[in-house]
């Protein structure tokens, strides 16, 4: 009998529940030649967002030129590009050398914590999170530790819950602000909360923060290394994918603030990462200087008027009048995070809940509790369909709620 193949032991606590089995089934209903409305994934392209045409026309215009590797760090104009930004968003001290360009946010990440991360090791991770950091704090042998984020305050992380957890053994405290996947925004007094915990503690902070440009209202983004100062390590992590809706280019960057002094050994194991792979997507990197210092149509998204805006409040107002459901109004970001009330909906499997959803009703939703979150009574729906299709789908929603009720 021939000796069975299986996964590496440093995968068996590693989820991605928002491409998992869910997504296996919708795939599965697709080839049976059903329609599915894919509510799942925040990818702005396949409902009808294109990126600003100046962005396309640079690519283009150096893609002759984007043939062989870069420096690993990425290209020297998209670095530049990426420190100015921060500049003028009052970190005056990064510089160019703080700048490492990779292939998206995501795969930042994993690296950041493949050169940080030892066996055992406990990082902090918001619940509900995107859970690529709490997968990728498991695949690098470390031990992600939930904090709880407050439903009833606005999705705002509970600072006294994260002062708790902390342990000799705690080496990280990671936000992510916009939050995916609630939509909260975090105040002045939140972010100086997190890094007065991470100073206390000797904690460095990672900040996700690619969704900084879509704010709502009167929402205001504040990047956490403002704050950091130069005695707390800050690793800040953005890119293009959703403010300047190319997520298939896969450009993003981290910016590392504070006492790197303290931290040369990690940073030179993150350049032998960089060096590993090679470089980032090297035409991907000629959007970076033209998305930042262009004009910024994403402006015109997130107004009253614009797509962005209208989705996110239709879904919220449409999810709140749906008996049994409430969903906190989302500030920034492009989803809504809607709670069941389990005393109308006893509700013990989320994942089976959203597979049922996509039976009855051909809409693919992602359960809470693949974000993280403790209970199974939430869900997240992403909020890019235009109105009329995401009314359609909402009541589609309801309409299966109605028969859990009934």
């Amino acid at each position: 009998m021939a000796r069975q193949i299986r996964q590496s032991q440093r995968l068996r606590n590693v989820r991605y529940d928002v491409r998992g089995p869910i997504l296996v089934e919708a795939e599965r209903l697709e080839a049976q030649g059903h329609r599915i409305l894919k509510l799942n994934i925040g990818n702005p392209a396949p409902f009808g967002f294109d990126a600003p045409s100046a962005i396309l026309h640079n690519v283009v215009e150096n893609i002759s030129t984007a043939q062989g590797y870069s420096d690993a760090r990425g290209i020297m104009s998209a670095r530049t590009a990426v420190a100015q930004y921060y500049q003028t968003r009052g970190l005056k001290s990064v510089d160019v050398g703080d700048i490492l360009i990779g292939n998206g946010v995501s795969e930042l990440i994993t690296m950041v914590l493949q050169a940080f991360v030892d066996i055992g090791n406990e990082i902090l991770v918001p619940a509900p999170d995107y859970p690529l950091w709490t997968g990728a704090v498991s695949l690098a042998g470390g031990i992600p530790v939930h904090y709880r984020c407050d439903e009833s305050n606005g999705w705002n992380p509970d600072l006294a819950d994260i002062e708790s957890k902390i342990t000799p053994n705690t080496h990280a405290l990671v936000l992510i602000n916009p939050n995916n996947p609630t939509g909260a925004v975090y105040s002045e007094d939140i972010v100086r909360g997190f890094v007065d915990i991470a100073r206390r503690h000797d904690l460095v902070l990672m900040s996700d923060e690619i969704y900084e440009k879509i704010l709502f209202d009167d929402a205001v983004h504040h990047h956490t290394a403002t704050f950091a100062g130069d005695d707390v390590l800050c690793l800040t992590f953005s890119g293009l994918s959703k403010a300047y809706r190319v997520c298939g280019y896969r450009s993003g960057w981290v910016a590392v603030t504070g006492p790197q002094h303290v931290a040369s050994d990690f940073l030179e194991g993150l350049r032998l990462l960089a060096n590993m792979r090679m470089c980032a997507n090297v035409p991907a990197q000629h959007a970076i200087q033209t998305a930042l210092g262009g004009y910024q149509s994403i402006d015109e998204l997130i107004v009253p008027g614009g797509r962005f805006y209208e989705q996110s409040m239709t879904a919220w107002r449409l999810l709140n009048e749906i008996p049994g459901v409430s969903c906190v109004k989302p500030q920034g970001a492009l989803y809504c995070f809607p709670r069941l009330d389990p005393e109308v909906y006893p509700i013990v499997d989320d994942q089976q809940f959203v597979i049922d959803l996509l039976h009855a009703e051909k809409i693919l939703v992602t359960h809470g509790t693949g974000f993280n979150w403790f209970e199974p009574d939430h869900f997240r729906l992403v909020t890019l369909p235009d109105v009329a299709t995401l009314t359609e789908a909402i009541g589609r929603i309801s309409r299966y709620l109605a028969q859990i009720r009934a």
